[in-house]
């Protein structure tokens, strides 16, 4: 049997999402299982003591359920690693990203983002963006975002910092089961169907 087979199998059994990677979620219901013998319907993925900062918390509060494990892991692990991240930015409205779209075209300021209102995946819960600090002193670019990146990459999200236009190191996303293999503007398509017809984003 395959790797990923397995894992499958065992997220199948823990009653959590089935993607074939052992991410946050997975390993937190597995120790959940066997370490904390928590029943299969309390599978906390985090608990009070592995919250993230204030900050970083109130934007992971406006992540998907299934995206909030990922962002704080990405935190913590960041952390372990000498790498000072917050959270900085989560679910956000059509609104919201019509007029970060205007930004550098309509508006003054540099060009943050190429997708208008329903074609990002801020838009839906499943992306957030972090920034890197050094002495409380926000880091705008550095080279330590590739770094971040390849944690972000190993707890499998995908990572801004490999598309090929507006690269974007902070940016970070959850692709739904569904999504795998989809091109991005067909995944962005179904979930605006979704949103509109309240359907959730990762069933």
């Amino acid at each position: 049997m395959q790797i990923e087979a397995m894992v499958r199998a065992v997220q199948a059994k823990l009653g959590v999402g089935v993607d074939g990677r052992a991410g946050p979620e997975t390993w937190s219901a597995i120790y959940k299982r066997i370490v904390d013998r928590g029943s299969p319907a309390d599978l906390a993925l985090t608990e009070t003591a592995d919250r993230a900062n204030a900050r970083s918390e109130r934007v992971i509060a406006t992540l998907h359920a299934r995206v909030q494990p990922y962002a704080r892991a990405l935190y913590f692990k960041a952390r372990e690693h000498g790498l000072t991240i917050n959270i900085i930015s989560g679910l956000r409205s059509y609104a919201e990203q019509d007029a970060l779209y205007a930004q550098g075209r309509t508006r003054a300021g540099k060009k943050v983002t190429n997708a208008r209102g329903g074609y990002s995946n801020h838009n839906f819960g499943i992306a957030f963006d972090v920034g890197l600090f050094e002495r409380n002193q926000y880091l705008g670019e550095s080279p330590l975002y590739k770094a971040v990146g390849a944690l972000g990459e190993e707890l499998g999200l995908e990572w801004g910092g490999n598309w090929r236009t507006l690269v974007d190191q902070p940016h970070f996303q959850l692709r739904p089961d569904w999504a795998i293999g989809l091109r991005e503007r067909d995944m962005l398509a179904e979930l605006r169907q979704r949103t509109a017809n309240g359907v959730d984003a990762f069933a």
